[in-house]
């Protein structure tokens, strides 16, 4: 018997600069959250909430986002 499609998630990739001058790339984030009116603003709360998650498991304070761009471009 065939399997189902499973739902696939898309995600759109980012590079992350915070104020301290360090830089993470391709951070994921689900593209669903972006579009419409917002454009990529959304994206910036979505990994906001990333850095606070995987500081709560390091026990380091969450660094300031500086900016946001889409990765390649």
């Amino acid at each position: 018997m065939a399997r189902k499609p499973t739902a696939r998630t898309e995600f759109v990739m980012f590079d992350i600069v915070y104020e301290d001058g360090s830089q993470r790339s391709n951070r994921k984030v689900d593209a669903s959250l972006l579009g419409g009116l917002d454009g990529d603003e959304p994206a910036r709360a979505a990994i906001m909430e990333q850095d606070r998650v995987i500081s709560e498991k390091s026990g380091m304070p969450p660094l300031e986002i500086k900016s946001i761009k889409r990765s390649g471009k």
